[in-house]
């Protein structure tokens, strides 16, 4: 099966090395020239821009920053004639009305539209263990899931479109508050006296333990490398994305609301692009202590 890979970023390449070693004839487009040239020294297709790969393939992922961006190129993929498309399959992290939006439009021009957002990080990615949150048809997700189980572990069919991006709303939404409150307990932990080792040992171990003290802690904190990993800018706009969410329901968000404040204090001092644990940086400075 001819596959299309639109987005080589820090989720996108890994997920095209893991397409390509399992067998697909890979078909792939991202801006970054380098990344681009790299995957296509391993046996991908390159292309000369999203148009090109959809009239190539009858599957084509994509894993793109955010929905301005898969809208300008789902328009591409729209304007161009003999598509021999038919399922697109979005991975980016998008609000439930983006994807049903994006959805109705695919649906005019002949192909059908999943929202597949994904989680378990770069390392999964790489690993081809990622969790799947599918959104769309029972029948589209089964055309595509053997391409879908050369990337993920776990395949869960949440519901309609939309539906996989709202659940990777909520999930996001967990995961940035949990890493801001990691942030600052790390740092009352050392500035109380306690090594990061044991805070690491003992909360993995004990009822704190979450997704940032099991992966972040050992891959990013004790090696003070901040770099690579899920971008500050990235956690924000998902952040972003629930809060506009409950602003439809007057629902108030006060975990949220303040871990969205932490991750524009991030980002104002210009750690958009680092890793999520970066927030860690802001309350060490705050309180003069290193965390380690």
């Amino acid at each position: 099966m001819k596959i299309g890979m639109i987005g080589l970023g820090a989720m996108g390449f890994p997920i095209a090395r893991c397409l390509l070693k399992a067998g697909y004839d890979l078909y792939v487009f991202d801006v970054m020239k380098d990344k681009l040239d790299e995957i296509s020294r391993e046996g991908a297709h390159p292309c000369a821009g999203a148009g090109e790969v959809s009239a190539c393939v009858s599957v084509a992922f994509c894993s793109l920053p955010n929905a301005s961006i898969v809208e300008s190129v789902l328009e591409e993929v729209f304007a161009q004639s003999g598509l021999s498309l038919d399922v697109w399959v979005d991975l980016s992290s998008i609000s439930p009305e983006s994807a049903k939006k994006f959805a109705k439009k695919a649906a005019g021009c002949g192909f059908a539209y999943m929202d597949c957002p994904v989680s378990g990080g770069v390392r999964a990615a790489a690993d081809g263990t990622l969790t799947i949150m599918a959104g769309g048809a029972a029948e589209t997700l089964e055309k595509v899931r053997p391409a879908l189980e050369a990337i993920g572990k776990k395949i869960y069919h949440v519901g309609d479109v939309g539906s996989g991006s709202g659940m990777k709303m909520v999930n996001n939404f967990m995961l940035g508050c949990n890493m801001a409150a990691a942030a600052e307990a790390l740092v009352l932990g050392s500035k109380i006296g306690l090594d990061l080792e044991t805070m690491y040992e003992i909360v993995r171990n004990s009822s704190g333990r979450s997704f940032i003290i099991e992966n972040k802690i050992p891959d990013f904190i004790q090696k003070r490398k901040f770099s690579g990993g899920f971008a500050v800018d990235l956690a924000y706009k998902d952040l972003g994305l629930a809060m506009e969410t409950a602003k439809q329901f007057s629902m108030p968000v006060h975990m949220g609301s303040t871990a969205l404040q932490m991750f524009e204090t991030a980002r104002a001092k210009g750690f958009g692009k680092e890793d999520i644990t970066a927030l860690l940086k802001i309350t060490e400075e705050l309180m003069d202590v290193e965390v380690r």
